[in-house]
């Protein structure tokens, strides 16, 4: 939450946007450092535009209005959030969007289903290292976010990436498993056809490349 604060609040000082999804969370961190910004901040909702959801942010939505911001929504007022609206709220957040920072997100995390529709879009997508979440979408290409300087430079279209490093070719063929959806030694195992015992073996290595 310190970070997406402190990468929005850096953005927003400088005329952009933020536009993230208002949940509790790295949401709101984000649409706080925007107003800490002085900025500018889109609310997209999973809930009708008419609707505060999370009920606790509804002081923050005011906050953003009340600051020239927006609240979005592809659904009609009165729309309660249910479990299927907020993949369709996070391709709106995709399509709004210049460039997708993910900030922390475990393996099934509905950001990377943002990041994936930000790449659909032809949007540049990052991702701060870390979590689970982010390492797979590093792993896939996406840029690295560690500092609000490397946020700048994504959104000039100059994105800084991993330097690539040189691995064993089982531990590459376990990380290009990881990269394409495998989530788990039997998954990984399906993927790319090796057994459990060489798939063990490679996992050290790859994390020692990261």
């Amino acid at each position: 939450m310190d970070r997406a604060h402190a990468v929005a609040r850096h953005l927003a000082a400088r005329g952009v946007q933020i536009v993230s999804g208002g949940a509790l969370g790295v949401d709101g961190a984000a649409h706080r450092g925007a107003l800490a910004g002085h900025g500018a901040t889109t609310v997209v909702l999973g809930s009708g535009a008419d609707v505060a959801y999370p009920v606790r942010h509804a002081p923050l939505f005011c906050a953003v209005l009340a600051q020239g911001g927006t609240l979005a929504s592809m659904l009609p007022d009165g729309t309660q959030p249910r479990a299927g609206t907020f993949p369709q709220r996070n391709k709106l957040i995709a399509a709004l969007a210049d460039l997708v920072i993910v900030i922390e997100a475990d393996v099934r995390s509905g950001s990377l289903s943002t990041a994936a529709a930000g790449r659909g879009f032809g949007r540049i997508v990052a991702a701060w290292p870390g979590s689970r979440g982010c390492e797979r979408l590093l792993a896939a290409g996406a840029a690295i976010v560690e500092s609000e300087s490397d946020a700048e430079l994504a959104l000039a279209g100059t994105p800084r990436h991993r330097a690539p490093s040189v691995i064993d070719p089982i531990a590459q063929q376990v990380q290009d498993a990881i990269a394409n959806g495998a989530v788990g030694i039997d998954e990984i195992v399906r993927h790319t056809g090796l057994t459990v015992r060489v798939v063990l073996r490679a996992l050290p290595m790859i994390e020692r490349t990261q």
